[in-house]
């Protein structure tokens, strides 16, 4: 007796069903980027729709623009932020101070010094 949770006619790994040629593609139309390690970036976007100004690349990750002459510039990565870097934005050491104080009293308290 199967279950009430199979869906019949499919096998596991299996795509989406097609509908089978009853119906027709939008028309599109293939637009060009280029980023600043010179990779080419073909992208199909649809014929009515405007393209962006700027788009990923797949290769590098770096903006890519319309004009191969004059890609975009580089992202500015962030630096890696401690724990410790994000606590200092948000305390002054003073406060820092207070609380390690505070800390402190309670292990103490708990250790019965």
């Amino acid at each position: 007796m199967a279950s009430g949770n199979v869906i019949r006619g499919a096998r596991v790994g299996s795509g989406p069903q097609r509908p089978g040629g009853r119906h027709e593609a939008a028309p599109r139309r293939e637009v060009s980027y280029w980023c600043r390690e010179r990779h080419r970036v073909d992208v199909p976007i649809a014929a009515d729709v405007g393209a962006p100004p700027l788009w990923d690349c797949p290769r590098c990750g770096q903006p890519a623009g319309r004009d191969p002459g004059d890609p975009p510039g580089q992202l500015r990565a962030e630096r890696y932020k401690t724990h410790l870097a994000y606590v200092q934005e948000r305390r002054t050491p003073e406060q820092g101070e207070a609380i390690l104080a505070e800390a402190l009293a309670t292990l103490h308290r708990r250790c019965g010094r």
